[in-house]
């Protein structure tokens, strides 16, 4: 998934240099005491077990309605789990509304509404690989097209300090860092389903079990900064010539 850095505006190039000294600044000060992240939402866990959300009973923000957890479900020798981030629904404003969808699942509405926003992959020291989207049945959430998630992204932030406020503020910030990719593979999501659907117009493809992940792509936060600052300084010297 390439992005054009060159094609981003200079507000949003600034947002994602804040969010980048943000992601870094996290990293140091959770390397100080020796943490990381992922560590401090599973801290004083004696097990970790697959399936369940950590911290139990998710993160909330009742300012903002962001909401997030941290799990596994997938074997994987190269991930050890991923955070998955969301809005609820008194976050999402009133013209934005569910996709139409006509199935047997019960799907939250109303109050309950949920929207995922994106899944961050984790490796095994605490450290970001990927991002991706998935099928609506993997999270329960109240599937919206891809538009009207990107109209939301902004809108994510978790500041408090249950279970950590440098993890908290850390994955606030990688939203906003990664944006373009973020944008790229809900887009891609929506291509992916609502393709399926067309083509099976009887079966429910938000509830097919064979597409769980419906778009991904690897990160890089070092290369996402440079690029950042690339973009910018390119157009500090448009700006002088």
């Amino acid at each position: 998934m390439e992005i054009d850095f060159s094609s981003l505006s200079r507000s949003r190039l600034l947002d994602m240099s804040r969010a980048g000294d943000q992601v870094l600044e996290s990293f140091r000060v959770l390397g100080k005491g020796g943490a990381n992240v992922v560590g401090q939402v599973l801290k004083g866990e004696e097990t970790f077990y697959e399936m369940d959300h950590y911290p139990p009973g998710d993160v909330y923000d009742d300012e903002s309605h962001g909401q997030y957890y941290y799990h596994a479900h997938r074997p994987d020798a190269q991930e050890h789990g991923h955070f998955h981030t969301f809005l609820r629904a008194k976050a999402i404003p009133a013209e934005i509304a569910p996709y139409p969808v006509s199935c047997e699942a019960e799907r939250p509405t109303g109050d309950d509404a949920i929207c995922h926003l994106v899944a961050i992959s984790m490796d095994r020291e605490g450290l970001p690989t990927g991002l991706f989207a998935t099928n609506r049945w993997v999270t329960d959430e109240t599937f919206y097209l891809a538009d009207d998630v990107i109209a939301l992204l902004d809108r994510f932030s978790i500041d408090h300090v249950h279970p950590c406020l440098a993890t908290n503020q850390w994955l606030t910030a990688m939203v906003r860092l990664f944006r373009p990719q973020i944008e790229e593979l809900l887009r891609a999501r929506d291509a992916k389903i609502l393709g399926l659907e067309k083509a099976n117009p009887e079966a429910d493809v938000f509830e097919e079990r064979d597409v769980e992940v419906a778009s991904s792509v690897a990160i890089d936060i070092d290369d996402q900064i440079e690029q950042v600052d690339r973009a910018l300084a390119a157009l500090r010297e448009k700006k002088r010539a």
